[in-house]
C-alpha cells in the first residue's frame, strides 16, 4: 500500500469516523479514485489554511458557552451546563487537519519548499494547542508515523514544548531565502502568500503561548513582550480566513436561528458586559455584534436557564447577527489579531511593571478592535474618553485588561484560556443555572470513539473542573 494510503489508514484508525468505518475498500488507493498518492503542495495549502480557520470556529462553538459569549435557548444545554459532552466531530476535524499538515510538511521537506514547511509548522502548532488547551494530553509524536496504529498520548507539557518548537522551526524555515518553491498566494487562504505575515503569525502564537503560562514559575513577561514586538504591527497583519463553500459558519448559525433551528443566542454575561448594565458604560461594539430585540433593547440569555418569557421564536433576546462584521455571510474567521496582541502586550507589560507601556497597549487594543468592527470614530473616541474605561496608567489593573480582552476575543477559543487564567473573575460572572459542576469548567472530556478504540492510551480524567497543567 502506498505511503499516503497508509497515512489515510492511520488517520482513520485514530479518528474512527463512523461514516467511514464500514467502507471496506476505502483504504485501497488503487480502487478509490478520490484518493491520490501524492497531493500537490498547493492543494494541501488551500485545504489546511481553510481547515485551520474552520477548526478554530468549531472549537469556539464549544468554548464560547464556557466563557458565556453564547447561551443555549433551551434550559439545561449540555455544553451550557458543563455536562460531559462528546465532541468527537471537533476532535476528528483537528486530527484530519494535522494529518494533512504532516503530509504537507513531509512533501515540503522532500522538495526543499521551506515556505510550505514553515506554514505547516505554524498551523501544526496551532492545532496542537487546540487539543492541549481543551482536552489536555493527546496523540501527536507517534500519531502520523504509520506505527503504531493506536498511538500513545503525549503529555500536556510535551505538547506545549512541541508546539513551541514547531513555531521556532517555522520562523527558521520561513526566513530562508533558498526555498525551491514559493508559497502560492492564490492557495494561501490566510495570508495570501505573504511570508512576512506568516513570520509575524508565528511570533503572535508564541506570544500567546508564553503569556498562557502566567500562573507558572517559568512565566517571563519580557519573553512575551519580545515575541509581541516581532508579531503584528497593524490590523492588516491579522490571521484570518474568508473563503467558504457557502458562507461563514457563524452566519449559518444566524440563518438557522432565523429559520427556528435555534442556536447562537448571546449570553446575558456578554450582553450586560457591553450594554452598560455591568460596568455602567455603554460599549458601542454591541451595535456591531448583535441586534436589538423586538423590545428595542439588548438582552442576553442566562446560561443554563434558556429563554424566559417567550416561546423562543419572538426574538425577545439577542442573537448572533448577520449584520455584524464578524458573523455576516462573508465575514472572515479570525484566528489571531493585532488587537489581541496589544492586549497580550498590555498584560505582559503590566506584569513587568511598565505601566506606561501597558496603558498605551491597552488603549490601542481597544481602538484596533473597535476599528475592526467598523465602529464610528466618534464613538471610539467617546468610549476611550470615559474614565471608567481609561482611568490613567496609575489606575490600570489586570481586571481592566482582562475585561477589555474579553470583548476583543469574542468567538475565539483563546478566550477560554484567558477565563481560566483569570479564574473566571469577570464582574458578575456566575455559574450556569443547574451547572453539573460546583465550580467553573476547566477542561473537556475525551471523545467517546477515542475512549472506545484507543482507551488503553487515553489518560484518566477526573472532574471537568480539574485544571490543566498551565492552569494550576
Amino acid at each position: 500500500m502506498k505511503k499516503y494510503s497508509q497515512y489515510i489508514l492511520l488517520t482513520l484508525a485514530l479518528l474512527l469516523t463512523a461514516g467511514l468505518s464500514g467502507c471496506e475498500n476505502y483504504f485501497d488507493l488503487n480502487e478509490n479514485p478520490n484518493l491520490i498518492s501524492n497531493p500537490p503542495l498547493n492543494s494541501l495549502l488551500s485545504t489546511t489554511t481553510q481547515k485551520t480557520a474552520l477548526n478554530s470556529q468549531s472549537m469556539a462553538n464549544i468554548t464560547s458557552y464556557f466563557v458565556q459569549y453564547l447561551a443555549s435557548p433551551g434550559s439545561g444545554g449540555s455544553t451550557d451546563t458543563y455536562q460531559e459532552t462528546d465532541y468527537t466531530g471537533t476532535w476528528d476535524a483537528i486530527y484530519y487537519a494535522m494529518a494533512d499538515l504532516t503530509d504537507m510538511k513531509r512533501l515540503a521537506d522532500e522538495q526543499n519548499a521551506a515556505e510550505y514547511a514553515g506554514v505547516a509548522n505554524v498551523l501544526l502548532a496551532y492545532h496542537l494547542n487546540l487539543i492541549a488547551d481543551s482536552f489536555g494530553s493527546g496523540p501527536f509524536s507517534a500519531a502520523f508515523t504509520g506505527d503504531p496504529l493506536i498511538p500513545p498520548y503525549d503529555s500536556e507539557e510535551e505538547m506545549y514544548t512541541t508546539a513551541m518548537g514547531l513555531l521556532d522551526n517555522a520562523i527558521t524555515e520561513l526566513s530562508r531565502t533558498d526555498s525551491n518553491i514559493r508559497l502560492s498566494a492564490a492557495d494561501d487562504l490566510i495570508h495570501q502568500g505573504n511570508i512576512a505575515k506568516w513570520i509575524k503569525t508565528a511570533y503572535a502564537l508564541k506570544a500567546r503561548m508564553l503569556n498562557k503560562i502566567s500562573g507558572q514559575s517559568a512565566y517571563n513577561p519580557q519573553a512575551v513582550l519580545a515575541a509581541v514586538e516581532k508579531s503584528y504591527t497593524s490590523k492588516a497583519d491579522d490571521a484570518q480566513m474568508s473563503t467558504f463553500l457557502l458562507r461563514n459558519p457563524w452566519a449559518q448559525v444566524a440563518r438557522n436561528n432565523a429559520a427556528l433551528v435555534l442556536n447562537g443566542w448571546l449570553s446575558e454575561q456578554l450582553v450586560d458586559h457591553l450594554n452598560g448594565t455591568t460596568y455602567g458604560v455603554f460599549d458601542p461594539r454591541i451595535e456591531k455584534i448583535t441586534d436589538k430585540t423586538i423590545n428595542d433593547v439588548y438582552k442576553g440569555t442566562v446560561n443554563g436557564q434558556g429563554n424566559v418569557g417567550g416561546n423562543n421564536t419572538v426574538k425577545d433576546e439577542s442573537y448572533i447577527s448577520l449584520n455584524s462584521p464578524l458573523t455576516g455571510d462573508d465575514s472572515p474567521l479570525l484566528i489571531v489579531t493585532y488587537a489581541e496582541m496589544k492586549m497580550v502586550e498590555a498584560e505582559a507589560a503590566f506584569r513587568a511593571g511598565d505601566r506606561a507601556r501597558a496603558y498605551a497597549a491597552y488603549q490601542e487594543g481597544i481602538r484596533a478592535h473597535m476599528e475592526k468592527l467598523q465602529v464610528a470614530a466618534a464613538a471610539i473616541d467617546g468610549y476611550l474618553a470615559n474614565p471608567t474605561v481609561t482611568p490613567g496608567a496609575g489606575a490600570l489593573s489586570l481586571a481592566l485588561i482582562f475585561k477589555e480582552k474579553y470583548v476583543v476575543t469574542y468567538l475565539n477559543p483563546e478566550a477560554w484560556n484567558d477565563a481560566r487564567r483569570f479564574d473566571y473573575q469577570y464582574k458578575d460572572f456566575t455559574l450556569p443555572v443547574n451547572a453539573a459542576l460546583p465550580t467553573f469548567i476547566r477542561r473537556v472530556a475525551y471523545p467517546s470513539a477515542e475512549l472506545a478504540e484507543n482507551g488503553q492510551n487515553v489518560p484518566d480524567v477526573g472532574a471537568l473542573s480539574d485544571e490543566l497543567w498551565w492552569d494550576k
